[in-house]
């Protein structure tokens, strides 16, 4: 048998279609043989070419027995194995034999004989024989597919009983193609269970191999196998061994090429009835592995939207299956059958649960899905845990069906609005919801996929939960909205969001903030275009708005799930409070503005389009200009700045022409893209938007320019030379863009060959022309910005000189007036010519005439040798201690000031007390 490894178990078929066990030893794949084992026989030889050509003669007497004579004789020289080189003429020899068996039934043993040798390791006298001898041995173990043509059971049952291992035989079924004539051979085999069992038994050990499950999907073989999954075998290995086959070609081959086989009519209608069989009448662990796996199969067709499943009654079927516990059915395939809580049955369940999800994308099956109240059958989960009245589910296997429903109504619910509404589905999700909310005990197990992140708690039924109704609110059916509303959805889920913020820690942080981004899509949904509904959304709403926004820029790295609760909030930005006039004040009042520019530094690209959006709305708002010109960013940036520098970079990444100042260089095409450069005009229907045109929706600068263009362009604080460069640019944005429409407009005549009348001619050339003389002069103005920046960078720098000279003549003239200082205290010479020049200085400054009975008080007193202006009271202050110290440095004429107050004694003995601290200080 072509399954059995050597020193494995082999399965060998008794009488009555049982199987037994035999252990086989241990043989290698191929049987090495030494010289000596040679001279001893185990590497016998005979004439093969006189054997084949003894069997090829026909008229000759008594020549069968010599024949059959001949074939023994090779059967006993080769009892060891077949020698690698000898195979060809082996299995040509093999050929003939089984050529003869319908003339000639004696043939069959000697066929049988050479058959059983074959089980037998090759063998080889050289390493080198297995890579000289491949293609000969490849062929002849495909020769052993062609052989089950024969119609002789015996012939084709000892075919497929041949030992193989797992390396140089399979290979070489694999090169020679053996799978594919086993495929073939199936259908010579309809009515002889016994040989189609051993055929099924033999693909089902080469499907392990890739290459064999190719080959076999080449044959067909998927399509030929599934449909006779229900042909009569009271041992039942025809439906198992077939499973697994079908099984290794889903996983091992093409998988679409084998779902396409099998989406067929008679494929369908047998796995139907094989499970309907199975479902019905299947009670051992057995028979529930093999009904869910047959279900698994059905699952993986049903994908594709060509398998005729409504054509067949299976849809029909599996949706009865599916709810036949929660719904009572009249069926008589369902009458008095009841599931267990069994692994199998638990299983069962939820893949008929995974099916109605794949089934309900083909919309014929919709009318199928009401007729079997599907949606009345899952939502009796959709409702606080209690003991089940039909079947004792476990805890931990109730919870995985309940989240698994409520995922199931996700897909199914919008599809059947009218039953959804007849069932209340609002009302039933709502208070669901609540109970989700509350503080019952709990205690969630969380072991399925669906429970991921909700053991312990209820997050996992408060996700699944929102999400059915997302689902709902996104159909756009104002039915379902405004009932929705009705019940107080809005302040309910305000109320939710609130409190997920409270209950969450670190492990739950995922799915919370999934919680809160369904959330706030819902909220969005409800509110667009409704401004009473953003009126109750009011500032409530706003307040959980905002305290996203404040979330820690650092977090948007860390893949939880903050982009996507970002974005969301965004959305409800736009959909909840703009068009509302309370709503938007309040956001202002709350310095909303501020959050928004701040997201904006991010400098985020996924997330700049969508707030420029916003702010281009919430400039409609009087009161918003004023917050965006007081926000700061980093390094004292202005909103201005901040915008004009995306619009820098935005241009960059669109290859926009610029020189190094940010100047324009084409003026007939100053906001062409390197797209817009490589794309041919081509004439296009009026209804079909161009480049040009296309390009405005598909960058940020058209919002730009609305932000900068509603903030008024004259008096953006915060702006250097560069950044006025550039707005220049921007100012013009909307004229230049119109330009280059109106030269699309030309090149579409132009290509189209078509002669526009003078006057429409000329229009077109002044129109081209004055949009081109548009660029020209914005590009003199940049140059005039540029020029007169360089200008005053000169005069700035000139400046700073002026500064940095003033500073050294400063120093020049404190240190030569200190020098003067010292001269007059160390030098007595010194000290009297300076009072000398100072008295004449004093003199010549007085007024010549004197006028008569006028009274002239002096200004300096007679006497004293100082050259500083001297009073009625003279403060004197010693050398600082600090910097010469010396014998007078404690005193207190060094640490004190002296007040020298009343007549000419006390004024001379002050003077005297001055002369002598500045003598005995050391110079």
């Amino acid at each position: 048998m072509w399954t059995a490894g050597a020193g494995a178990t082999a399965e060998v078929q008794e009488p009555g279609g049982k199987l037994r066990c035999s252990s086989t030893r241990h043989i290698p794949v191929v049987g090495v043989v030494t010289e000596d084992e040679e001279a001893q026989g185990a590497f016998k030889t005979m004439d093969l070419n006189r054997v084949s050509n003894l069997l090829e003669e026909t008229d000759k007497d008594d020549l069968e027995e010599k024949q059959l004579k001949s074939v023994k004789k090779l059967v006993q020289c080769y009892q060891n194995g077949f020698p690698l080189r000898d195979l060809a003429q082996i299995f040509k020899i093999l050929n003939l034999c089984a050529e003869k068996i319908e003339n000639q039934p004696h043939f069959i043993e000697s066929a049988l004989n050479i058959l059983k040798l074959c089980g037998l390791p090759f063998l080889k006298k050289k390493v080198s024989d297995e890579i000289t001898y491949a293609e000969d041995t490849a062929n002849s173990i495909a020769l052993l597919g062609e052989l089950m043509k024969i119609p002789n059971s015996e012939l084709r049952i000892q075919i497929c009983y041949q030992q193989a291992s797992s390396s140089y035989k399979i290979k070489m079924a694999e090169v020679g193609g053996l799978a594919k004539t086993m495929v073939q051979s199936l259908a010579l085999l309809e009515n002889q269970l016994v040989e189609k069992l051993w055929v099924l038994k033999s693909l089902q050990h080469l499907s392990t191999s890739e290459v064999n499950c190719t080959l076999m999907m080449k044959a067909q073989g998927a399509s030929g196998i599934c449909a006779h999954l229900n042909d009569p075998d009271p041992s039942g290995q025809l439906l198992f061994r077939s499973s697994e086959i079908l099984w290794n070609l889903l996983e091992k081959s093409p998988k679409e090429e084998i779902i396409q086989q099998l989406s067929n009519l008679e494929c369908l209608l047998a796995l139907k009835e094989v499970f309907k069989n199975l479902f019905m009448r299947g009670f051992s662990h057995y028979d529930r592995q093999l009904r869910n796996d047959i279900l698994v199969i059905t699952t993986i067709i049903a994908q594709n939207p060509g398998a005729p499943m409504i054509e067949c009654g299976f849809t029909k079927d599996l949706i009865l299956f599916a709810t036949f516990n929660e719904v009572k059915s009249q069926n008589p395939l369902v009458k008095g059958l009841k599931l267990s809580n069994s692994y199998e049955d638990f299983e069962l369940k939820k893949l008929l649960f995974n099916i109605i999800v794949i089934l309900c994308k083909d919309l014929p099956t919709i009318q199928l899905l009401i007729d079997g109240k599907v949606i009345l059958a899952l939502f009796t989960y959709v409702k606080k845990p209690e003991k089940h009245k039909i079947i004792e589910w476990s805890a931990a296997q109730y919870e995985e069906l309940q989240l698994h429903a409520i995922v199931t109504l996700s897909s199914v619910a919008p599809l059947l609005t009218e039953e959804y509404m007849l069932c209340q589905g609002n009302a039933q999700v709502l208070a669901f919801l609540e109970w989700c909310e509350s503080e019952d005990s709990f205690f969630s197990h969380g072991n399925s996929f669906h429970g991921t992140g909700g053991r312990g708690n209820k997050f996992a039924q408060m996700r699944y939960s929102l999400r059915l109704l997302r689902a709902m609110v996104y159909l756009e059916d104002e039915t379902i909205n405004s009932d929705l509303c009705e019940k107080g959805t809005i302040q309910q889920l305000i109320g939710v969001f609130k409190n997920t913020i409270s209950k969450a820690n670190d492990k739950e942080e995922a799915i919370v903030l999934e919680i809160q981004s369904d959330i706030l899509l819902i909220l969005s949904g409800l509110c667009e275009h409704h401004i009473p509904r953003k009126e109750i959304f009011g500032t409530e709403g706003v307040d959980i708005i905002l305290r996203v926004m404040k979330t820690d820029p650092t977090k948007l790295q860390t893949g939880l799930g903050y982009n996507v609760l970002l974005f969301s909030t965004l959305d409800s930005i736009w959909c909840c409070i703009l068009g509302c006039y309370p709503s938007e004040d309040y956001f202002l009042e709350k310095e909303g503005i501020f959050l928004l520019l701040d997201l904006l530094a991010l400098n985020q690209k996924k997330f700049c389009n969508l707030i420029l959006g916003i702010m281009v709305e919430f400039c409609d708002n009087p009161k918003t200009a004023a917050h965006v010109n007081a926000w700061r960013g980093k390094k004292d940036q202005t909103a201005a700045s901040l915008l004009i520098k995306l619009w820098r970079k935005e241009e960059k990444e669109l290859g926009v022409k610029r020189d190094k100042h940010g100047m324009i260089i084409d003026t007939k095409k100053p906001l062409f893209t390197s797209f817009q450069e490589e794309q041919k005009i081509m004439p296009l229907p009026a209804n079909c938007p161009t480049l040009a045109v296309m390009d405005v929706a598909e960058n940020i600068r058209a919002k730009i320019y609305a932000v900068l263009g509603k903030l008024d362009f004259e008096n953006l604080p915060g702006l250097s030379a560069e950044d006025f460069v550039t707005l220049c640019i921007i100012h013009r944005y909307l004229d230049f863009k119109i330009g280059e429409i109106w030269n699309e407009i030309c090149e579409e005549i132009k290509l189209e060959k078509l002669r526009p009348v003078n006057t429409d001619k000329k229009i077109l050339e002044v129109i081209t022309t004055a949009s081109e003389n548009i660029g020209k002069m914005v590009a003199s103005l940049q140059s005039e910005m540029i020029e007169s920046q360089v200008n005053q960078d000169v005069q700035n720098e000139q400046k700073v000189y002026t500064k940095i000279q003033a500073t050294h003549k400063q120093r020049e003239l404190a240190n030569k007036s200190w020098e003067n200082f010292l001269a007059r205290t160390s030098n007595a010479k010194t000290l009297k010519k300076a009072k000398r020049l100072q008295e004449k200085a004093i003199e010549s400054s007085r007024y010549g005439e004197h006028p008569p009975n006028a009274i002239f008080h002096r200004t300096d007193i007679k006497g004293l040798n100082t050259t500083v202006p001297s009073g009625l009271v003279v403060t004197v202050e010693s050398t600082p201690a600090r910097l010469l110290g010396g014998p007078l440095a404690d005193t207190d004429i060094a640490l004190k000031k002296l007040p020298i107050r009343g007549g000419a004694l006390q004024k001379v003995k002050a003077v005297k007390t001055v002369n002598e601290s500045k003598k005995s200080v050391p110079t």
